[in-house]
C-alpha cells in the first residue's frame, strides 16, 4: 500500500506544480473559457488544466517503474504504453479542442482513435463474468465493446465538467473507491506478487486529481477542458478493463465470488453522475428536437443550483452521492450484502437529506472571485462555436503573460 501511495503523492505533487505553467499556456495561447449563457463561472477562465494533470500521471507512472515492488508491471509495456500513449492522443486532441474549439466529429474520431490503439496495445474486453460463466464472443466483438466503453466514459466526464471542482473530485473519489477495490481483490485473488496495473494506473489517476484540486476549486484559476476531463475518462475506463480482463475468478473464494463479478458494475458506480447526466441530456436534447450536443443549462449542476445550493455546496453534493455509490460497490470485497446495504441505505438517506434538505437556500453566499488574479475582458473575438461571433475574450495583460 505505501508504494502506491508514494506513487499517488509523486503525481499530485507534480500536477500541482506544473499546473500554474498550464495556465500560462492557455493565457498564452487563448485557451479561455469565456462567460456563456449557460456557464456558471462569473469571469472569463483559462483552461488546459488537462495538461498537467497528464503530466502528473506521466511522471508518476516512469517513476514507479524504478520501485521494485512494481517492476514486474513492466516485464509487458504494452498495456503501459497503451494507457499512456492513448492518455497523450486524447490529451493533445483537447489541447486542440481547447485552443480551436473542434468539431463533434473530429473529436469522436480522436476519441476512438485513442480507444483502438488502447485495445491495440492488449488492453481490452474478452471476459465478462456472470454468474458462474465467463461471456466470450469474437476480437471483433470485444474490440468494438472496448472503443464503445472507452468513448462513452471519456464523454460522460465531459458532461459533469461543469462546476469548478466537479469532475476532478468526482474522479478523486471514484478513483479512490475502486483502486481500493482493485489493491484489495488483488490481494485476496491469491498469489505470491500483489502488484496490480489497475492500481498502479489508479493511485496516478487520484493522485493528479488531487494535485490539481487546489487551483480548480471555486473560484477557480482555471478549468481541466477537454484535455483534462478526456483524459480522467480514458484512464479511469482503461483500468475498469484491467480489473475485468485479469481477474481469475477460479481463485476467489466462495464467499468473495460475487466481489469478483464487480469490476462489471464498478465503473458505472464510481460513473453513476456523469453517466446519468449524460444519459439524461442526450434524451432531453433528441426529445426536443435538438442535437444531443447541444449545449443547455439542464445538467445535474444546474439543478442543484436552482434547488438553492451554492456553487460549493453543489459540488460537495455531488461529492457525497459519489461517495456514497462508488465505496458502497467497492465494500464488498471486505463485507458482507447485508452490511454493504444497510450502509448503503443509510448513505443514501443521509444524501438525500443533504440535497433536498432545508439547509438548501441557506448558506452563505460564494465569495465573488478576485479580478486580480483573473484575466480581463478585452475586444477581441471569439469563436462563434462557443459564445457566437464577436463576443468577448480575455486578453491577457503583459504581466500574466510572463
Amino acid at each position: 500500500m505505501r508504494v502506491y501511495v508514494l506513487v499517488l503523492l509523486i503525481a499530485a505533487a507534480v500536477a500541482y506544480l506544473v499546473t500554474p505553467l498550464a495556465r500560462w499556456c492557455a493565457l498564452r495561447w487563448g485557451a479561455i473559457t469565456a462567460v456563456r449563457d449557460r456557464d456558471v463561472h462569473a469571469i472569463p477562465t483559462p483552461r488546459l488544466g488537462g495538461m498537467a494533470m497528464f503530466a502528473g500521471l506521466l511522471v508518476a507512472i516512469l517513476m514507479a517503474s524504478r520501485l521494485p515492488f512494481l517492476h514486474s508491471l513492466y516485464g509487458n509495456p504494452r498495456p503501459l504504453i497503451g494507457i499512456v500513449g492513448g492518455a497523450a492522443l486524447v490529451c493533445a486532441l483537447g489541447v486542440a479542442d481547447d485552443i480551436w474549439d473542434l468539431d463533434w466529429l473530429t473529436k469522436l474520431m480522436g476519441q476512438v482513435l485513442a480507444a483502438g490503439f488502447l485495445a491495440w496495445q492488449g488492453v481490452q474486453l474478452y471476459q465478462l463474468p456472470f454468474g458462474d460463466v465467463n461471456v466470450i464472443s469474437s476480437t471483433r466483438m470485444w474490440t468494438f465493446l472496448t472503443v464503445l466503453t472507452v468513448v462513452i466514459a471519456m464523454n460522460a466526464v465531459n458532461f459533469v465538467d461543469g462546476l469548478d471542482g466537479l469532475a476532478a473530485g468526482v474522479l478523486a473519489i471514484g478513483g479512490t473507491a475502486f483502486f481500493l477495490y482493485a489493491y484489495l481483490l488483488t490481494r485476496t485473488a491469491g498469489g505470491a506478487d500483489y502488484a496490480s496495473l489497475a492500481a498502479l494506473v489508479l493511485a496516478a489517476l487520484v493522485g493528479a486529481c488531487l494535485g490539481f484540486l487546489p487551483h480548480n476549486f471555486y473560484p477557480a484559476r482555471i478549468f481541466m477542458g477537454d484535455s483534462g476531463a478526456m483524459v480522467l475518462g480514458f484512464v479511469i475506463s482503461a483500468a475498469a478493463i484491467l480489473v475485468t480482463g485479469q481477474i481469475d475468478t477460479e481463485s476467489v473464494m466462495n464467499r468473495q465470488r460475487f466481489p469478483a463479478f464487480l469490476p462489471i458494475l464498478l465503473p458505472f458506480a464510481v460513473l453513476l453522475l456523469p453517466l446519468l447526466d449524460m444519459v439524461l441530456a442526450v434524451v432531453r436534447r433528441v426529445g426536443a428536437g435538438r442535437s444531443p450536443f447541444h449545449p443547455d443549462r439542464m445538467h445535474l449542476h444546474h439543478r442543484l443550483l436552482g434547488l438553492g445550493h451554492s456553487h460549493r455546496r453543489a459540488v460537495a453534493v455531488m461529492y457525497i452521492w459519489t461517495a456514497v455509490f462508488a465505496f458502497g460497490v467497492s465494500a464488498l470485497v471486505v463485507w458482507s450484502t447485508t452490511e454493504v446495504l444497510i450502509c448503503f441505505g443509510i448513505g443514501v438517506v443521509v444524501a438525500t437529506a443533504l440535497t433536498l434538505g432545508p439547509l438548501r437556500g441557506r448558506s452563505t453566499p460564494d465569495p465573488a472571485p478576485d479580478p486580480a488574479h483573473d484575466p480581463p475582458a478585452g475586444p477581441t473575438a471569439g469563436p462563434a462555436t462557443d459564445q457566437g461571433p464577436g463576443a468577448p475574450l480575455p486578453v491577457p495583460t503583459p504581466e500574466e503573460v510572463r
